[in-house]
């Protein structure tokens, strides 16, 4: 079988990441126990997330010409991931993730830089690499403008879009009506529709729920898609890998209760190490935990 082609259009950060035993209150100041930098960013990691599952993944994005830049292409380019869309920017210093992690969650503080550097018109001279993709996959740590373009290129030329509308905001009408899928959390969902009547939009719906799964509607029928119990080191990452997973499985033909299913187990497996891409799995990992969960319901 052939391998997916997925092009993923996003950002590319470089985390921060600050381990502590809790959250500090308003004003206070307390010692952290682990510091680590660790390559990041909504894009890259959901790119890294579908390559690690045998996917041929080409990353659209931009980062700026520094230490971090060049560190993150170099991460991209050993997971075999095509950087030949990714514009290095003079302008702008490389994207960030600023996360403390505690208490077996996380909160996280973004600053785009070169993310935002990327010009809707960009994407023009990249169509013929969109056009090619069994799946377009995009989040809003890019400016909506390019989310737009990216869309409509996408959908004129009749390939499957997913987006993933996070960090939470409203996005157009015209996105909305040509996505195929988009994969809000709880609270990315209360905002995605936010004055909107959301019966009109149902059956693109896929709302993650942590560790309770995947919420899916199809022909207006609701479904929960049941998670994995595995031990929480660090939930940093797992939507986006479900994100990834999620593409993979649907540029492989895979029904969507299915693809789903594929993608907790996926998301599962990443939260039981520490970082966003660095607790990624590989494909033989979820067809492991999906063998081993349909061996114990027999």
């Amino acid at each position: 079988m052939n391998k997916p082609v997925i092009t993923v259009i996003g950002s590319i950060n470089m985390d921060l990441v600050t381990v502590a035993t809790r959250f500090p209150n308003q004003g206070e100041t307390i010692l952290g126990e682990r510091f680590l930098t660790t390559p990041g960013g909504k894009g890259a990691n959901q790119a890294v997330a579908a390559a690690r599952l045998g996917a041929d993944v080409r990353m659209i994005g931009a980062v700026g010409e520094d230490a971090f830049g060049r560190e993150l292409l170099r991460s991209l380019q050993s997971e075999g991931i095509s950087v030949d869309g990714v514009k290095p920017v003079t302008h702008q210093h490389t994207g960030i993730a600023s996360i403390t992690i505690s208490e077996q969650d996380n909160r996280i503080i973004v600053v785009p830089g070169a993310n935002h550097a990327l010009p809707p018109e960009d994407l023009d001279k990249y169509e013929s690499v969109i056009a090619q993709s069994d799946v377009c996959l995009l989040q809003l740590e890019i400016p909506i403008p390019v989310i737009e373009r990216a869309v409509s290129l996408a959908h004129r030329r009749g390939v499957r879009v997913i987006v993933n509308p996070a960090p939470a905001q409203p996005l157009p009408p015209s996105v909305l009506e040509q996505v195929d899928f988009l994969t809000p959390n709880e609270h990315e969902r209360t905002w995605l529709f936010a004055g909107m009547d959301e019966r009109t939009l149902v059956n693109k719906l896929i709302v993650t729920e942590g560790a309770k799964g995947v919420r899916i509607w199809q022909d207006g029928q609701e479904q929960l898609i049941p998670g994995f119990r595995v031990p929480v080191v660090d939930t940093t990452g797992a939507g986006d890998t479900f994100n990834g997973a999620l593409a993979v499985a649907l540029a492989e033909g895979k029904p969507l209760a299915e693809a789903c299913r594929f993608a907790n187990a996926a998301a599962a497996l990443s939260v039981t190490k520490l970082g966003a891409q660095a607790g990624m799995p590989t494909r033989e990992d979820v067809e492991s935990l999906l063998a081993k969960q349909e061996g114990s319901q027999s």
